[in-house]
């Protein structure tokens, strides 16, 4: 078949080589412009510091350079106003915002595109938005955060039981709990922030997948778009996703550390615990049983957990058989990278407006910690300190827990000739190891519950994030 030079159906990107036009279906299988238009703006950006190093190293004429930069602002002036012509034809943002650009200001537009391809410019056009979506979600974060250090220092002195298996274990304050949480956002934050360190790599003039013959400075293109450095090999910057999964599994990780905490405010809300009240504006009702105060902001956050594992593993099945360099398969990363921040931004706004607002029941917890002898291993602690050895102490205190549950009285409610039937070295001194109060209070080490160390705790973590948020 003779080739048709003109090829009207074929796409402008590509379509000189192709004799016939893309199945309609194709096309439309094909195209990834309903969801990669969310990158238009980084799309701009990377285009115009192209088109300014282009300019730097004689390609493009400055005339040339400032008709395509004044294009494109006039190109992200109609997208912000929800007037640009979008266009499943032209397959994807970038086609979308080029051809555009050279129907305003004609084939100047048309050199845009010199020295690089859509695969490094998609590569480019990710690590654009994701670095910007890093910082907002390391703010929110460090927002969340500065939350529970403040409500755990207001809480260094309200008791509640500590658990382990969800069976009461040892008093421990609410203050303290608190803390234990914010040890995981931070090892996240931590963590988040190093991540952008790898995002923070330019891909662009790898072009396809070899570089360009072009006398492209790649260095001037890192600097105008403030990244610490050009990718070092051109084959792994265009198919490189690495950060992309990395993201995910942060994102996995701070959603698992989330969905603990729902599951704890779950808990916690019900009658049965009833050691919280969440506000009304963070919850629901029923609509059958007018008594009903669901916590549905906890546990949809529980719920999305699973979402976004899901993205991590879709992403790492993408890549685990992606011959060099780029392959279509990667128009596959953005929805799943997409979703797995939209989700973890609400997620965390979410917590960082509900968590200032909780409400601890203070005789609630107190009397919960009471109830369940959590004071039992601090009578063995004394025990051990009167000369006891531990295996002896620990027989001794189950003694009189048998004893206590047989009677119906918590070992503190237990008069002294109660206690001395198991064991003659108990004396009176021993109340004071038994209250809730003591026993909190005779821990206090560095991340112990004593609320001197609580308070001393919260400090540390209010330096510690200021200094991450400084460094950041």
């Amino acid at each position: 078949m003779t080739s048709n030079s003109s090829n009207s159906g074929t796409n402008q990107s590509w379509g000189g080589r192709f004799s016939e036009p893309t199945d309609a279906f194709v096309a439309r299988f094909t195209a990834s412009e309903s969801f990669d238009r969310r990158l238009a703006f980084h799309d701009i950006q990377g285009s115009i510091a192209h088109a300014t190093m282009l300019a730097r190293v004689g390609v493009l004429s400055e005339n040339e350079r400032d008709a395509i930069i004044n294009g494109l602002d006039e190109v992200r002036s109609e997208i912000e106003r929800g007037e640009f012509p979008w266009s499943v034809e032209l397959e994807d943002v970038h086609m979308n915002i080029e051809a555009r650009l050279t129907a305003k200001i004609g084939i100047t537009g048309k050199k845009l595109h010199t020295g690089r391809s859509r695969n490094d410019q998609v590569a480019t056009d990710i690590r654009l938005f994701l670095r910007d979506e890093i910082d907002r979600i390391a703010m929110e974060l460090a927002r969340l955060r500065t939350g529970l250090i403040e409500l755990a220092d207001r809480e260094a002195d309200t008791i509640m039981p500590g658990f382990t298996h969800l069976q009461t274990a040892q008093p421990v304050t609410f203050g303290h709990h608190l803390l234990a949480w914010q040890e995981m956002l931070a090892r996240d934050h931590e963590r988040l922030l190093d991540c952008r360190k790898r995002v923070n790599v330019l891909p662009l003039g790898a072009a396809a997948l070899a570089g360009t013959t072009y006398p492209i400075d790649r260095h001037v293109s890192a600097e105008l778009l403030g990244f610490e450095r050009p990718a070092e090999n051109s084959l792994d910057a265009v198919s490189d996703r690495d950060f992309a999964i990395e993201f995910t599994g942060f994102a996995s990780l701070l959603l698992m550390h989330l969905s603990r905490m729902s599951e704890e405010l779950v808990l916690w809300t019900s009658a049965q615990f009833d050691f919280i009240d969440l506000p009304d504006r963070f919850c629901t009702g029923s609509s059958i049983m007018p008594q009903k105060k669901n916590p549905d902001v906890p546990e949809l956050v529980r719920g999305k957990t699973g979402r976004v594992y899901g993205h991590l593993m879709g992403l790492l099945t993408l890549m685990k058989s992606q011959p060099l360099a780029y392959n279509k398969d990667n128009q596959e990363d953005k929805e799943p990278l997409f979703d797995a921040v939209d989700t973890v931004k609400d997620c965390l706004k979410a917590f960082a407006d509900m968590v200032p607002a909780i409400e601890p029941k203070k005789a609630s917890m107190a009397e919960a910690a009471r109830r369940g002898f959590s004071t039992a291993t601090d009578l063995a602690d004394y025990l051990v300190r009167k000369g006891v050895a531990f295996r002896d102490a620990h027989e001794i205190v189950g003694q009189s827990v048998a004893f206590g549950l047989a009677e119906g009285k918590d070992l503190s409610e237990m008069t002294l000739d109660e206690l001395r039937q198991f064991s003659d070295t108990i004396e009176q001194d021993v109340f004071e190891v038994l209250t809730l109060e003591g026993s909190v209070a005779a821990r206090n080490h560095i991340g112990g519950t004593a609320p001197d160390q609580v308070r001393a705790a919260a400090q540390r973590a209010r330096d510690a994030l200021s200094a991450l948020a400084g460094g950041a």
